[in-house]
């Protein structure tokens, strides 16, 4: 049983709302990921300082809400959904030469590969992932990115 505020007038609208709150479980693994991953509360700011940092706290948090969904649900996609043409690149010149053997660039490849440049460590394949160590990973990635990119601007 479902108790909600909204009319329930008809099967239609009784499935609407059952699939509005499906969605609920989305919102909360949102919110654990900038609670937990970006450590949202431990920014002490004020005003305006605040709600930029949460600007860009709540793109990466959806950035890896996503990732983590297709994760998942559809390991076996093409890494071209979640990542750029230069994060997939840092993430193979980063990886371990053992792993560039018979890569194949997956969602599940490139989970993998961030956490590890978060810390993840190979032989305790048996722990899931989490979303502190994912977002470690991210932001190491996105500052190796802005060194490839600055490497290329070289040349």
């Amino acid at each position: 049983m479902l108790l909600t505020t909204e009319l329930v007038d008809s099967e239609q609208s009784a499935t609407q709302i059952l699939r509005w709150y499906t969605y609920r479980w989305r919102v909360e693994e949102y919110h654990k990921i900038l609670k937990s991953g970006c450590q949202a509360e431990s920014y002490r700011m004020s005003g305006e300082s605040m709600s930029t940092m949460l600007g860009f706290l709540t793109v990466i948090a959806v950035q890896l809400l996503r990732m983590t969904y297709l994760h998942g649900n559809c390991p076996h996609l093409d890494a071209s959904v979640v990542l750029t043409k230069v994060q997939m690149d840092v993430l193979i010149a980063s990886s371990p030469p053992k792993l560039k053997k018979d890569i194949k660039f997956t969602v599940d490849w490139a989970i993998g590969a961030i956490a590890r440049l978060g810390g993840y460590l190979e032989h305790r394949k048996n722990s899931a992932i989490g979303i502190q160590v994912l977002w470690r990973g991210w932001l190491e990635l996105e500052t190796l990115c802005q060194g490839w990119l600055l490497h290329q601007n070289l040349k």
